[in-house]
């Protein structure tokens, strides 16, 4: 469960993720207009020849462009940024675009009334506001969750997994140090990167997203970023040599040199000068000393 202070997913800020999510909130905004019309007594909206027609015409364009317009800056402007909105800020930049459609239909409504071409019943402007702010929510936040949710199980097959090369046919002896490799699939299960388990040193979590640090056959270091959550990594490396030391890493054991004592915690030096100490967090102490002390035990 999310906190409103998180930072909102990788996904809800992708290009295709916004263009998607406009797309059907058109489409479902323009389906529960037509769906609905017959059935409401207090909006004008029309779909037959009238002068009405060409007010809601119009309101439903001026509407969509100003939805489009801003998706546009929220991508611009936290594309530019190193760090992604809040889910609190997330959800008021929706709430302003409510706000601003709810502005225009009473506009809208007050101008049409006035030219005669709409007929309000003389409700006030508040009324008139209240009214289309609970059509925004049914045409605007509705779509919004519910393409929320589909990303969301989209982005769960965005996984690490381990393969162990041990239960894999084929007519190549592999040395022992080299069956176990650390796979990485794409959501459509293609496969994008396999390090091998003693190349890998460290995983890094980025919100959404994690940066896995290995070095490659000319021992160079180097980083891959995946969008998947840390949590999943941890579970899916039970009973490896890879384990999590604080809520930001998980780190191979393999390449700890030293665990060194200081005054609050631990930390982990690995066996690359390039790497700085990894602290180790009261949290996970316990499993990290116990599997240190194997390690070195030859257990």
């Amino acid at each position: 469960m999310f906190t409103l202070k998180e930072r909102i997913p990788g996904y809800l800020l992708g290009q295709y993720q916004l263009v998607a999510t406009v797309t059907f909130t058109a489409f479902f905004s323009l389906f529960f207009l037509m769906f609905s019309i017959p059935f409401s007594h207090n909006a004008w909206f029309e779909l037959r020849a009238t002068e009405a027609f060409g007010f809601t015409v119009l309101f439903y364009l001026l509407a969509l462009t100003l939805v489009i317009v801003s998706k546009r800056v929220l991508f611009i402007t936290y594309r530019k940024r190193a760090e992604r909105p809040t889910f609190i800020g997330y959800i008021l930049w929706n709430l302003v675009e409510i706000f601003a459609i709810c502005t225009l239909y009473t506009i809208f409504t007050i101008k049409g009334n006035s030219l005669g071409i709409i007929d309000n019943g003389g409700e006030t402007w508040y009324l008139v506001f209240f009214r289309s702010f609970i059509y925004c929510i049914m045409t605007l936040a509705v779509p919004y969750v519910i393409c929320g949710m589909y990303f969301a199980i989209i982005d769960k097959d965005n996984t690490i997994r381990v393969l162990n090369y041990s239960t894999v046919v084929t007519d190549e002896v592999l040395p022992p140090r080299e069956e176990k490799k650390i796979t990485l699939f794409d959501s459509s299960g293609a496969l994008r990167l396999s390090v091998t388990s003693s190349n890998l040193y460290y995983i890094e979590s980025d919100d959404n997203y994690v940066k896995v640090w290995y070095t490659d056959n000319l021992g160079d270091m180097k980083q891959y970023m995946l969008r998947c959550r840390l949590k999943t990594i941890e579970e899916s490396f039970a009973d490896s040599e890879l384990i999590r030391c604080n809520r930001k890493y998980v780190v191979n054991m393999e390449h700890v040199r030293v665990l060194r004592k200081l005054r609050d915690n631990y930390i982990l030096e690995l066996d690359n000068d390039a790497i700085p100490p990894l602290p180790v967090t009261k949290t996970y102490e316990e499993n990290v000393l116990a599997r240190f002390n194997s390690t070195y035990r030859g257990e």
